[in-house]
């Protein structure tokens, strides 16, 4: 059975939808499970769906035909659609791949943004979610701009532990733009 505690705390606290505002919502989810190593998002493609991680791990990334660079990891329940291409219909830049076999509960744009219509919520729930995404965005900018890399590993491990403990190395390295060599010398100092 589907556990649905996680998306319920989100939009309990988060949107004005009540007991029976909730209940249709959920049946409007489907649960998808992958495997380690699938490909849930694809750059060039339209993010038609709003999707919530419920159990796994799942790394962001953009890529050329040169080489991928990681952006972000979702290891906690959590949105993990792009929600500005969501929002506007429209094609991602972004990728996303299973880091181990993952659960995710989702729904299709139109249903979604119908029933937020019907609840009154709808305006709410794009405004909340873009002042956190630019707020996060905005964040990290900053951070990967000013801090050097034993500086922004550090920040990992006092803000996101969970990503040293469960994501590869050379992922990590990935995201914080040096190579896995230079993490393990950071990795040595800072130990």
């Amino acid at each position: 059975m589907t556990d649905f505690n996680e998306i319920s705390k989100f939009f309990k606290t988060e949107f004005p939808l009540n007991q029976q505002g909730l209940a249709e919502l959920f049946s409007l989810f489907t649960v998808q499970k992958y495997k380690k190593g699938s490909i849930l998002l694809q750059a060039e493609t339209v993010e038609k769906q709003l999707r919530f991680l419920n159990k796994g791990i799942i790394r962001e990334y953009y890529s050329n035909e040169e080489k991928e660079k990681n952006i972000n990891f979702y290891v906690k329940p959590q949105f993990i659609s792009d929600l500005l291409m969501f929002s506007q219909n429209a094609k991602t830049n972004k990728n996303q791949e299973c880091l181990s076999s993952v659960e995710v509960l989702s729904i299709e744009r139109q249903p979604f943004f119908e029933l937020l219509e019907k609840y009154k919520c709808g305006k709410s729930f794009i405004e909340t979610s873009f002042q956190k995404l630019l707020k996060e965005k905005g964040k990290q900018e900053f951070n990967r701009v000013t801090k050097t890399p034993e500086e922004l590993y550090k920040n990992l491990f006092i803000y996101k532990p969970e990503w040293l403990q469960s994501i590869p190395q050379y992922h990590i390295a990935s995201y914080l733009n040096i190579t896995p060599e230079t993490l393990s010398r950071i990795r040595k100092r800072t130990s």
